[in-house]
């Protein structure tokens, strides 16, 4: 999503050719129609152990293309790194946003450690959106200072000042709040979590929990509510392409999450003006306003998770407080337009090439 921000935003400047290397292809929709896009279909062996097929056939990729600048997202891109090396084919930027569910609770493989050293070495430089992941890359995957980047996320906050749809939800019954969260139901997010936190409130102020987004786990999430006894009272919204049409309904925003790094669904729920609670992962604490941050708690302290619920659910005064300063403060330090101006320069600098050298 972030990448196609950027390639809008860069207009016809650049030729974008794409490989997916899971072969999911769903952000394309979001792409200007007018761009140059190829998407070029590639064979991807998937295993726990290096593969010379990949890397002989990213080799070759290379080779025929001829890109200016190599962008790679996240482990499942890692490969590539190694395969524009020996020698380097051409400029490398790889982006690291955080980690699944098997490095989720800070367990960070050898042998990714290690790979990630020798992947990541040469041209390439490392892109990352939170302090935490920068630290990581620092420190755990040794990749010097000069060739670490941070440059946080950015949204369009005017695009979620706007008065939410009052028909994107279903209609409230009477005195009831709603508790909101919008994410992929997926392991590492822990949605489960949230549905026992919730579970635990009393049952006044009457309340009802909105899971925007889909996943695997909806069919368990699913059946987790009714197993609680709030069946009747978590409403799954499935996928929404424009979110801002409803978290402004919301009256408290919610993040269970075992892993983040800066997550873009807790910056838009800041730019609607929303008071958040969230276990500490990632920048969470960082990012919200000063005044939100005790309702950031540990990650495994359901009881501390539901009483910060409890606490916004029972005081109108404190949401609409928390809700103003952190739009505030996203408006402030995280404005869409300073990130696609930032990546704009880095990829024009990367991408030019280089100056002769000049004998001696």
């Amino acid at each position: 999503m972030r990448f196609a921000k950027i390639a809008n935003r860069l207009e016809r400047r650049y030729r974008h050719t794409i490989v997916s290397v899971d072969g999911n292809t769903d952000c394309l929709d979001r792409l200007d129609p007018g761009l140059d896009v190829t998407v070029l279909p590639v064979d991807v062996e998937k295993g726990r152990a290096l593969s010379l097929r990949n890397l002989a056939r990213f080799r070759r990729v290379l080779r025929d293309r001829r890109p200016d600048l190599l962008l790679t997202y996240a482990w499942g891109a890692v490969e590539w790194g190694l395969a524009n090396r020996l020698p380097a084919r051409c400029p490398h930027l790889h982006f690291e946003d955080g980690f699944g569910p098997d490095e989720a609770i800070g367990r960070h493989f050898r042998r990714r450690i290690w790979f990630r050293r020798v992947a990541l070495a040469g041209p390439t430089e490392v892109i990352v959106p939170s302090r935490l992941l920068e630290r990581i890359a620092l420190e755990s995957w040794r990749i010097p200072r000069r060739r670490v980047r941070f440059i946080p996320n950015g949204i369009d906050c005017a695009r979620f000042a706007a008065a939410p749809d009052g028909t994107a939800l279903p209609p409230r019954r009477p005195g009831e709040l709603l508790v909101g969260s919008v994410g992929t139901l997926r392991r590492e997010k822990n949605f489960g979590r949230l549905l026992r936190a919730f579970a635990a409130l009393p049952p006044d102020p009457p309340a009802r929990l909105v899971l925007i987004g889909d996943g695997p786990d909806r069919p368990a999430l699913e059946a987790a509510a009714r197993d609680l006894g709030i069946g009747d009272r978590v409403d799954f919204r499935g996928n929404m392409m424009n979110p801002e049409r409803a978290l402004g309904l919301l009256d408290v925003f919610a993040i269970s999450s075992d892993t983040e790094q800066m997550p873009l669904s807790l910056l838009e729920a800041m730019a609607a003006a929303r008071p958040v609670v969230s276990t500490d992962v990632g920048d969470v604490r960082a990012m919200v306003t000063e005044e939100n941050r005790p309702l950031v708690v540990e990650r495994d302290d359901k009881a501390a998770l539901t009483a910060a619920l409890r606490r916004l659910l029972t005081d109108a005064t404190l949401r609409r407080r928390l809700g103003n300063a952190n739009r505030a403060r996203v408006v402030r330090e995280y404005g869409e337009e300073a990130m696609l101006e930032t990546y704009d320069r880095l990829f024009e600098a990367f991408s030019r090439p280089a100056p002769p050298q000049r004998p001696a």
